[in-house]
């Protein structure tokens, strides 16, 4: 409907300054938005105000020439206004709405898609935690937005690929083996120290005795280094296959897992940083080589490979990158904790210094998560042992409430999370406040079949009859889905889908509560129905996208 307006408004100008009533012919593309307020009709624009410079003229007789050689063959507006120093307020029939039921059966799950991305390969890198620990709730809320962000992309004609970055190598992996093997010592009997910086939790002491059993004392036979290695590659594929099923578990699935470590195998971590030293974009600096990324905008130059000749994590960031982009992805999306904000601008520099440009490369910072039982706070540290992992939460609450309210804030904002919140069955829980109109309208169309009046053909007589101010404005809120989704998709900012879909729960509620859809004039009887199937057929869409399922009974 917006984009009809905008249309009409372009043509409108043009005729004005073909008529002389405008001088320049340089028309902008319209804004036109949804006034605040009901008596400033159904949309409104200020192309008058932003003309006036170039036409030499008051913003008030640019709107009225607008409005003056405004053509409307299809009938759609019922009144206009020029309010306020320019303003072009626009009124709409209601049989202008009606025609956006139409397009939601037609396009039914495909409502919402668009071919803004036109084929463009992106890729999404999230999750992507150390495989020295179960997955947290915090990277539960990474999972949720990166795999809602890749879902949108798809949706609006990108060619998007989801992927996990396996940190398989360097120090916190040795860790991980030295923190197992001294379990493993522990459970033949040897008296050891256990370290602060070691991995407390009990699921090093559960990997520690499934070790002993499979490889029995065997380890004590070996180095000390050659054990520790051993436990960690151990450790790591143990603690990797328990995220696979997690994250299966929570909905999210990845069209691959890249390894770290492959890129020290392949060799292609010192490729790059040799290419670099020749273009001396690397350099030797106390024993240690520098990367200038104070040449690209970073604060500081940083070390790529320490005095004791051990890369850093960065080095095998620039290779990994520098592999994204030579698989054809002319966009790199990461979703990353928000701890790692300072990172960014040598990553930029990095990718910079490789030849790309900054906008191919994008950053979704997510902000923690506070875990609360009923108000209280849940203790959470990885390291120490103290925390409820994502599987836990999925357990507790089930997926479809964890994925939702994970989405309920931007993303750079902290979120608390209240488990005994997200297994409540009532409208302060918001996935079920959502979930429950599909579920609704499942059961009167149910019930609408038990007594043989689920007669839903489309019949332009029986939408023409919608008419009351609650349907208008359902309607209204139906239209406005394919720009939340755009605007969601090229923002990177999923929780708009959510804030949209408990908008158009309440409106539901707010008209069910007031009109009967069964009742005794089949005509219109039919109208609604179809309208109450637009409204499922949406949440079904929204829900969708958040990975979410639509329930048909609750």
């Amino acid at each position: 409907m917006k984009q009809k307006l905008i249309e009409l408004i372009v043509s409108a100008a043009r005729r004005a300054c073909e008529k002389g009533s405008l001088i320049s012919s340089q028309i902008p593309e319209p804004a036109v938005e949804e006034p605040k307020l009901d008596a400033h009709g159904d949309f409104s624009t200020n192309i008058a105000m932003v003309m006036a410079s170039n036409q030499k003229m008051p913003p008030r007789k640019i709107a009225e020439a607008i409005l003056e050689h405004l053509n409307d063959p299809d009938g759609i507006i019922a009144e206009t206004e020029v309010a306020g120093p320019g303003f072009i307020n626009f009124f709409l029939e209601k049989s202008a709405w009606h025609t956006i039921l139409r397009d939601i059966h037609d396009a039914d799950d495909r409502y919402g898609s668009s071919d803004i991305g036109k084929g463009k390969k992106i890729q999404v890198e999230f999750v992507s935690s150390n495989p020295t620990g179960p997955l947290h709730i915090g990277h539960g809320r990474g999972g949720a937005v990166g795999d809602t962000v890749a879902n949108l992309l798809s949706l609006c004609g990108y060619d998007v690929q989801k992927e996990y970055y396996i940190n398989d190598s360097g120090r916190q992996i040795r860790t991980l083996g030295q923190s197992v093997f001294l379990r493993y010592e522990e459970l033949y009997g040897q008296q050891i120290e256990f370290p602060q910086e070691c991995y407390q939790g009990d699921y090093i002491r559960d990997i520690a005795r499934e070790l002993k059993n499979q490889k029995g004392a065997a380890l004590l036979d070996q180095s000390e280094e050659n054990a520790i290695m051993e436990c960690a590659w151990f450790a790591a594929e143990k603690i990797l296959a328990g995220m696979r099923q997690d994250l299966t578990s929570f909905g999210v699935e990845f069209d691959r897992w890249f390894s770290e470590q492959s890129l020290y195998d392949s060799g292609r971590v010192d490729v790059i940083l040799n290419a670099f030293r020749k273009r001396g974009i690397v350099y030797e600096k106390q024993g240690a080589l520098w990367f200038k990324t104070s040449d690209f905008g970073d604060e500081k130059d940083r070390v790529v490979v320490k005095k004791d000749g051990q890369t850093t994590y960065f080095a095998s960031d620039i290779a990994y990158h520098q592999d994204k982009y030579e698989r054809g992805f002319e966009r790199v999306i990461d979703v990353w904790g928000a701890d790692h904000h300072g990172y960014i601008p040598r990553m930029r520099a990095a990718i910079e210094a490789s030849g790309h440009k900054p906008e191919q490369f994008d950053v979704i910072l997510v902000q923690l998560v506070n875990l609360l039982r009923g108000g209280q706070p849940v203790a959470m540290s990885t390291r120490a042992g103290e925390f409820e992992t994502l599987r836990d939460v999925i357990n507790e609450v089930g997926r479809d409430a964890a994925r939702f309210i994970f989405l309920t804030r931007h993303h750079e904002s902290a979120l608390d999370f209240d488990l005994e919140l997200a297994k409540q069955k009532t409208n302060d829980n918001p996935v079920y406040y959502v979930q429950y109109v599909h579920a609704r309208i499942s059961s009167i169309v149910r019930k609408a079949e038990a007594r043989s009046q689920n007669n839903t053909s489309w019949d332009d007589k029986a939408i023409a009859l919608l008419v009351e101010p609650e349907e208008i404005d359902l309607i209204k809120a139906l239209a406005r889905y394919p720009e939340i989704i755009s605007s969601s998709a090229t923002t990177m900012e999923p929780h708009r889908i959510t804030f949209y879909l408990m908008n158009l729960a309440s409106a539901f509620h707010t008209y069910y509560n007031k009109h009967r859809v069964l009742n005794d004039d089949p005509r219109l009887r039919c109208g609604r129905l179809n309208l109450i199937l637009a409204v499922q057929k949406v949440i079904r869409n929204g829900l969708t996208l958040l990975g979410v399922s639509a329930p048909t009974k609750m």
